[in-house]
């Protein structure tokens, strides 16, 4: 199947103990290395999403700001 550019899809299995592998495609197209933490987000709605590493910091303040009631 042909996605659109910078679009990708893969599929993976989840192991006994919950855990996943992400692909290695996957790993090389967004620079994740052995020893990263990665943010896993989720939405009962959406679904689950594991957004580029450069984003975290920006979602973590979101997320803060959020919960003491300022704006981020």
């Amino acid at each position: 199947m042909n996605y659109p550019k910078g679009k990708y899809a893969w599929t993976v299995k989840i192991g006994e103990k919950g855990q996943f592998v992400i692909p290695k495609e996957a790993r090389d197209i967004f620079g994740i290395r052995p020893g990263d933490t990665i943010i896993v987000l989720g939405d009962e709605e959406r679904g689950l999403a594991i957004p580029p590493k450069e984003m975290m910091d920006r979602y973590i303040s979101q997320i803060f700001g959020e919960l003491s009631g300022e704006e981020g």
